[in-house]
């Protein structure tokens, strides 16, 4: 081997290695810079030595030119579907057939899976070298689809991925799902935004299609993921159970679906199906329910088939969460900041354990990109406890009757001409007394995510803003006892209470207050900050911009709004007169229980384990470190959970250190608190 062939064999090993630490382990090592550093100067070798280009070089995954129909692949064995069961009963019960037609004595452990919303790909690896991909076709024949999964940067071209994997066998079979992340499919919609283009509706969808693209240069361009879950065909290698051909695959370098388990008994199953049901909003992708698979091979091969389905596993599907119904009117709701909200008003429709009447649609320009018309027949989805929203008309049910959906003209609650400010997307009432605009206001300022003012609900504060008892959230904290008692519905006890915790409210820390008072980009972490740095709300008044825009987590734009709300004098006034009802405006330091995260600055995304976000922050700041909303270079750590947003990806560009929970806690002493025994084997 030459030193050209010696260098770009060396080159294709890093790159492939740190892939895999990439986009399977989510540890990179190397910065994008230094990737790419390594990519081009394999693609410089490669373009001067044709003859070392190899099928498992990571320049091969760029995609060419296709032309014509799908070449037809054969599958080695059948690729199944699985039988669906939908209540803790169909399981009993197909557990109970399965003991039927076993010994007396078998006891039957599972695999639990998450039941992946994609396309089935079934990859073939010989000597272990990727050599083709198929989709699952009827079942027994897939379309060749080889060039276009050699682009999905979490399928291995060769196995396995790292030298410490075990060896690969002369052949091995696999199935997979591929499918777009949550934040691939939303970038993706967003490119088609920016480029004029509509919308994609259904992530599954779109994965079919981008997977089906004729010139795989275009399946290239768009980030599809590939989990792998079970074994077609292997020679060269027997494994009797589900489990271990999971974590066979694992050490493989493949990526296989989070959160799977062992179980000792189908009652243990169980126990888990309302955690993967309150998992499903938090997880990286969508599933429509989860798979059991009786984890011992020989028995689910000695129980054989019901008509086409396989004994052995069943899917257990979650309630539906997309169905459609018809839209029958619009509803324009006006927000705090007079932002103007079109509501879809629907014929009723069961999604999800409820009855759904009414649906967001976002904002006047997503109506117009998705074509959402009066009268359409619409798909809505309603995903946990996230509201039902629109996502998108049922074109082929319409009749010719529907029309197109406007923007008010005036605003429904005062009148006042409804204006779409240069560069905003939504449309606006300006009129700061707008009583909806109030309304919305005082809503906010006493929720519990803001001033946390119990006892003030909705429908109190509009009886109160009716009756002239507050025009503005500084009157909450001069209400009279007297006075609140002849209003009907307000019996002593319920006065006192609400007045006691207006009281309270008087004394919430400076953050809190900051976080309450609707500053475009100011939340709790923000608020904060804000607070530390200026110590009061004097302070924070008379700050600059450039002030502001030196702290760690605010930048230029941001900063801007801060003091533009503090200039505006009608906030002015309002601050003023809370401070005269007895508001706190003073920050009070937080007591510290250590110094081991003095001068770190943490940022947190996606759902920790065991920690909510509040005490993650209250952990890091009473331990001497700082919380901010943004990753930059100026970043200690990111503090990553399940499900992590585009703050995770910033950070693996920045080559900021992610951290674990269990991570995190070490660093703090407190190691124990994570560790639950309790659990079931799982990865």
């Amino acid at each position: 081997m030459n030193e050209f062939a010696t260098r770009a064999h060396k080159l294709r090993a890093q790159l492939n290695a740190h892939s895999y630490r990439y986009y399977v382990l989510n540890a990179p090592t190397i910065s994008d810079g230094e990737y790419d550093l390594l990519y081009r100067e394999l693609v410089m070798l490669e373009s001067e030595h044709p003859e070392l280009v190899t099928p498992d070089s990571p320049t091969q995954r760029s995609g060419s030119d296709l032309s014509g129909d799908f070449a037809k692949i054969p599958h080695p064995a059948p690729i199944l579907s699985l039988s669906n069961c939908f209540s803790e009963s169909d399981l009993t019960a197909w557990e109970e057939r399965n003991l039927k037609l076993l010994s007396a004595d078998t006891t039957l452990t599972y695999t639990l899976e998450p039941k992946l919303d994609g396309l089935t790909i079934v990859l073939t690896y010989e000597n272990g070298l990727l050599t083709q991909a198929a989709t699952r076709g009827n079942g027994d024949v897939g379309d060749d689809v080889t060039a276009n999964v050699r682009t999905i940067r979490s399928v291995p071209l060769r196995i396995p991925v790292h030298p410490d994997g075990p060896p690969a066998p002369e052949k091995l079979v696999v199935r997979g799902e591929v499918l777009f992340h949550k934040r691939d499919f939303a970038a993706l919609n967003q490119k088609q935004a920016a480029d004029g283009l509509p919308l994609y509706v259904n992530a599954r969808n779109t994965a079919s299609g981008t997977l089906k693209q004729k010139d795989s240069r275009i399946t290239a361009t768009r980030t599809l993921t590939a989990y792998i879950y079970a074994v077609v065909q292997a020679v060269g290698i027997s494994l009797d159970r589900q489990w271990d051909w999971l974590n066979y695959l694992r050490d493989m370098g493949f990526l296989i679906p989070p959160h799977v388990g062992l179980y000792p008994t189908l009652s243990d199953v169980i126990q888990q199906l309302p955690t993967w049901e309150s998992r499903k909003p938090t997880l990286d992708f969508e599933i429509d329910g989860v798979v059991l698979k009786i984890n011992d091979l020989k028995i689910a091969a000695e129980l054989g088939f019901a008509g086409k389905d396989p004994r052995g596993a069943t899917a257990y599907k979650f309630p539906a969460e997309e169905m459609t119904t018809q839209l029958t009117g619009i509803t324009v709701n006006i927000g705090r900041t007079g932002k103007v909200t079109p509501t879809a008003q629907l014929e009723p429709v069961f999604i999800g354990g409820v009855t759904v009447v009414s649906a967001s649609l976002h904002n006047y320009d997503q109506v117009a990109r998705l074509d959402i018309r009066m009268g359409d027949r619409v798909i809505i989805k309603r995903s946990g406890e996230v509201i039902p929203y629109v996502i998108g008309p049922v074109t082929a049910a319409r009749d010719g009757s529907e029309t197109p959906i406007l923007p008010p003209e005036t605003c429904p609650y005062c009148q006042t001409p409804i204006s779409k400010p240069a560069g905003m997307v939504d449309y606006i009432c300006p009129n700061r007394v707008c009583p909806e605009r109030v309304f919305r206001s005082i809503e906010f300022f006493v929720s519990k995510s803001a001033m946390d003012i119990e006892g003030m609900g909705p429908q109190t504060v509009k009886t109160l803003i009716e009756k002239g008892f507050i025009r503005d959230e500084a009157d909450l904290f001069s209400l009279q006892r007297e006075p609140l008692l002849e209003l009907e519905g307000f019996a002593a006890k319920k006065v006192d209470n609400l007045l006691a915790s207006i009281e309270a409210a008087r004394q919430r820390p400076l953050g809190q207050l900051i976080s309450s008072l609707g500053i475009d980009g100011v939340g709790g972490v923000v608020a904060n900050l804000l607070a530390e740095a200026f110590v009061s709300m004097d302070g924070l008044m008379s700050a600059s911009a450039e002030a502001m825009d030196d702290l760690e987590g605010i930048g230029t734009v941001l900063a801007q709004n801060v003091v533009d709300w503090f200039a505006d004098p009608d906030h002015r006034a309002l601050l003023e007169k809370m401070r005269a009802a007895g508001v706190n405006m003073q920050n009070t330091p937080r007591e510290a229980a250590g110094d081991s995260l003095t001068g770190l600055t943490f940022v947190l995304t996606g759902t920790l384990p065991t920690l909510t976000r509040e005490a993650a922050e209250n952990l890091i700041q009473s331990h001497g470190g700082k919380v901010t909303g943004s990753v930059s270079k100026k970043t200690s750590y990111v503090l990553m959970g399940d499900s992590p947003g585009s703050k995770a990806e910033k950070a693996r560009q920045l080559g900021v250190p992610i951290l674990s929970e269990p991570e995190f806690l070490n660093m703090i002493g407190s190691a124990s608190s994570a560790a639950d025994p309790t659990q079931p084997t799982l990865f």
